[in-house]
């Protein structure tokens, strides 16, 4: 536990270097918890000149009309830099890898760009987008009004099974019914919990589900109201065996995340925060986690972080720059 407060510790610094710095340039504190959160998980040096400097770079590489030159180059920043030893190099690649989605079928903005950072792993660009956008198409089949860009990033991932495309369908939508029927509220955030849960290897849906529902009770009997748009985290936490012995760990974590001046109004984010933190210490401590889950989870964490900052700076990118070619 005293190596997850570390994080914890590590987090508050990242964060106020970060608000220190950008206070006048990005307008909603969250995407700069984001920012901070990516340095933490991915234990890597933060460096705040490195980090502007990258910054800086991407906005001089992006076109004139790209989301790129607003506030979401600093999240963009920060992923690459945990990501990559030469992060600079690696812009090419993931600018590649972005037009690599566009030319299949996504549109310009600001999750593809958060997709994109999950096909630089991939040799096959044009193959993996093309796949990834199939699987889009049949989200959108089974839920036309729930699916929409901010289903790139796991359709991005799901792509990655290797798994037939209906029958990763059907296990989705399993999930899916079958936690409507165990309580959990249909919407946007049952379908991204049920996205989640189609990443775990584990052929039983029924163990997914039933570690699922022991955690949705176990954290009512914590306190801890289970809203909907906690259910992604609920999914993640799932990937742990004896899950729901975690929860105490991860209340202590988000507790004091919310006792912190700069964080306390953002509960719903702390929460991701800790389940985030706590994950990220057990990955390293990998005898918790299944090894065949490990780099699935380590993906993960990144991508659910980063769509979470999609959905904050979304409609900002959008109406201060227009989306047009890079």
């Amino acid at each position: 536990m005293n190596d997850v407060m570390r994080k914890v510790d590590r987090y508050k610094d990242i964060y106020s270097q970060l608000r220190s710095n950008l206070r006048w340039k990005v307008s909603d504190s969250r995407a700069i918890m984001m920012a901070a959160s990516l340095y933490v998980t991915s234990e890597r040096e933060f460096d705040l000149d490195r980090f502007q400097k990258l910054s800086d770079f991407i906005k001089n590489e992006a076109g004139i009309f790209s989301t790129l030159k607003s506030q979401l180059r600093f999240t963009i920043a920060a992923m690459l830099d945990t990501r990559f030893s030469n992060p600079e190099g690696a812009f090419a690649d993931f600018s590649k890898s972005y037009e690599a989605l566009i030319e299949k079928g996504f549109n310009r903005g600001v999750y593809s760009y958060i997709a994109a950072m999950v096909l630089c792993s991939h040799e096959d660009k044009a193959d993996s987008a093309s796949l990834a956008m199939r699987i889009f198409k049949k989200m959108r089949e089974e839920h036309f009004f729930l699916t929409g860009q901010s289903d790139y990033p796991l359709a991005m991932l799901l792509s990655e099974r290797n798994q037939e495309i209906d029958s990763l369908i059907v296990r989705i939508e399993d999930f899916y019914n079958t936690l409507d029927q165990k309580g959990f509220r249909k919407g946007n955030d049952l379908q991204s919990m049920s996205h989640i849960l189609s990443l775990h290897e584990n052929p039983d849906p029924n163990e997914l589900i039933s570690r699922c529902t022991t955690l949705f009770d176990r954290m009512r009997q914590l306190g801890i109201k289970p809203k909907a748009n906690l259910y992604p985290q609920l999914a993640v936490l799932s990937f742990l065996s004896d899950s729901e012995d975690h929860l105490f760990a991860i209340k202590d974590i988000w507790e004091t995340l919310n006792a912190e001046k700069q964080f306390k109004w953002h509960k719903d984010i702390n929460f991701m925060m800790a389940v985030s933190f706590y994950i990220s210490d057990k990955i390293e401590h990998s005898s918790l986690v299944e090894t065949s889950l490990y780099t699935t989870i380590e993906t993960l964490i990144q991508a659910q972080q980063a769509a979470s900052f999609a959905a904050i700076s979304g409609a900002a990118g959008a109406s201060s720059t227009t989306d047009g070619s890079d």
